[in-house]
């Protein structure tokens, strides 16, 4: 019986020891719920912060994109008179130009008058009546005559190739004045209207057209006044408004980029799963600059549309529009196809069952040229094992490489962004056949090579 009473106190000990392991353990699962919950919430946390990061950067990016353009247009001379020059060879926008240079001649001339006074004088020097009456048939064929002559003449020298240094010294000189006007400096030659038109200043062309007259012997050409005359380039409400568009682009358009750039690379560092975030990035940011793209002709309708015939015709109004945003269609379809590259090489990259099956398919085939390649006594040896040491760190080096070419390599523009991607490819193909990964046959530097 005492046998018995030990076995049985034995057993009691042991099963009381057993539930405080079981009140523990219950204890502990009820304390890993509670952190597995906060866990949980943190990151549903994260998720929502990247979301908002990353919506944020696309609705910015297309803002983005037109700031900087606008900065550079209004701020660097050059880069608008590389825009606004090629205009000069479109026959729309010649034909424009020599009518509003041939009707501003002949309205500052006043031929009429001109040839009136002339045959008046004559007519003053006692001619017989029958002369005297040929005058009075004449006179009116000499004034169309003229305006005839200053049309050709206009005409002759905006179709002439000289033309295009000519338009190009008037676009210097109307930016230059425009910075000028709307940064408020005195001596200011251009003028911004009260409707907050900007216009580009044509004097170097009526100055071109009183030059080939007055070698044609027409003596009149140096009667022509000084004449103030431009194409409207630009239109606001106010020269105030214009002001403050000249200074939100300048300042927004240096950082917004930035901006833009930080958003999507925070909402990426934040998320738990960063790789798809950064597929949902690119996404974002490619369809971003397609919205850009497609409104960019939706203005262009709006544009001829609000555009009054009687200050341009809408055949000159269309390529003026499309000459000013020529550089933004390139650039944002060149952004468009980096936001869909990074897309795709962070898919490419993640776990999901058809990139693991295309990565598996890569990999099995370089593993087989790398593997031929050693049955012929070529391989790479220790440096292949060194590359497969630091095979992340050249990956971020091929990235970074990209990356810094993408944003400080200008014009951006679709080829350049298509030999980048190349070139990352071309990259990456080398990488892959020269590293050793584990299981490579033939040997390195590092075994050990029989003497003898």
């Amino acid at each position: 019986m005492a046998t018995s009473a030990e076995e049985l106190e034995a057993r009691i000990a042991a099963l009381e020891a057993e539930n405080a392991e079981l009140r523990a353990a219950r204890g502990g699962e009820a304390g890993n719920g509670d952190a597995g919950g906060t866990r949980k919430g943190r990151g549903r946390g994260r998720a929502a912060l990247a979301i908002v990061l990353i919506t944020l950067g696309a609705l910015l990016a297309p803002v983005a994109v037109i700031s900087a353009w606008a900065r550079i247009e209004l701020v660097d001379t050059d880069r608008f008179v590389q825009t606004f020059a090629p205009l000069a060879e479109d026959p729309a926008v010649q034909d424009f130009v020599a009518a509003e240079v041939s009707d501003a001649i002949i309205e500052q001339a006043d031929l009429p008058q001109l040839t009136a006074d002339l045959f008046d004088g004559i007519r003053g020097l006692d001619l017989p009546p029958r002369a005297e009456n040929a005058l009075g048939l004449l006179e009116a064929p000499a004034a169309q005559g003229l305006e005839a002559l200053i049309t050709q003449t206009v005409t002759r020298v905006v179709q002439s190739d000289a033309f295009a240094d000519t338009w190009a010294t008037a676009l210097r000189f109307t930016h230059r004045q425009f910075v000028a006007a709307v940064q408020g400096r005195a001596g200011s030659a251009l003028e911004i209207s009260g409707q907050g038109e900007l216009t580009v200043q044509l004097g170097p062309v009526l100055d071109e057209v009183k030059r080939v007259l007055g070698e044609q012997g027409v003596g009149f050409a140096s009667l022509i006044p000084e004449v103030q005359l431009g194409i409207v380039v630009a239109q606001a409400d106010s020269l105030v408004l214009v002001q403050t568009v000249y200074a939100l682009a300048v300042g927004v358009g240096i950082w917004l980029p930035w901006v833009v750039l930080a958003l999507f690379a925070g909402g990426v560092l934040v998320a738990r799963d960063r790789r798809k975030a950064l597929v949902w990035a690119g996404g974002a940011f490619a369809a971003s600059m397609l919205l850009l793209a497609a409104g960019l002709g939706v203005g262009r309708l709006y544009f001829l549309g609000a555009v009054s015939p009687s200050i341009i015709p809408a055949d000159a109004a269309g390529v003026l529009f499309d000459g000013l945003s020529e550089i933004m269609r390139a650039v944002s379809a060149a952004l468009a196809l980096v936001g869909v590259f990074v897309a795709l090489f962070a898919w490419l990259s993640g776990p999901w069952r058809p990139a693991v099956a295309l990565r598996g398919f890569a990999e099995s085939g370089f593993a087989a040229v790398r593997a031929a390649a050693a049955r012929h006594g070529v391989t790479t040896g220790a440096f292949g094992d060194a590359l497969e040491r630091w095979i992340a760190g050249v990956y971020a080096v091929i990235a970074v490489v990209a990356a810094s070419v993408l944003l400080f390599v200008r014009p951006l523009t679709g080829s350049l962004v298509g030999w980048t991607v190349f070139w990352v490819l071309l990259a990456l193909l080398v990488v892959q056949l020269l590293r050793r990964p584990a299981g490579t046959p033939g040997p390195s530097r590092r075994e050990e090579v029989p003497a003898g």
